[in-house]
């Protein structure tokens, strides 16, 4: 197994982020999708959401290349207080069996638990153990 890396996602990111949105939606979802969505997904549209929203962002790197990211908001819920969202995790098919999805399913959690005294967050902690 390669070794991997999680960081904090930076602008300079974006084309590697954005591919990885890419291939992975082409990689998962043809054939699921009608192809009018799927067509809808390209190269370009991706890294442009990219550098759009750099923000609330960590990516997996293998061998120096982006190869998976998460995404991670604060609860769009008003009725939930403390609560955060992991809007997308996307990972290369080459990938999978890394355990990177769990890797960067505890970092955003990490990050959206700090400075929280929310009971559901740390009763939720031992199940990311890596």
């Amino acid at each position: 197994m390669n070794d991997f890396i999680i960081r904090k996602a930076t602008i300079n990111d974006s084309n590697g982020k954005g591919y990885v949105h890419y291939k992975s939606w082409i990689e998962t979802y043809t054939g699921l999708f009608p192809d009018e969505i799927m067509e809808k997904i390209t190269l370009e549209r991706s890294v442009k959401l990219a550098k759009e929203h750099p923000e609330n962002t960590y990516v997996a790197i293998v061998d120096q290349k982006i190869v998976g990211f998460a995404c991670y908001i604060e609860s769009r819920d008003t009725d939930l207080k403390n609560a955060g969202e992991i809007m997308a995790i996307d990972i290369l098919n080459d990938f999978t069996n890394m355990v990177l999805g769990k890797a960067l399913m505890k970092v955003c959690y990490k990050v959206l638990s700090m400075n929280k005294d929310d009971e559901f967050f740390h009763e939720k902690e031992r199940y990311l153990e890596i």
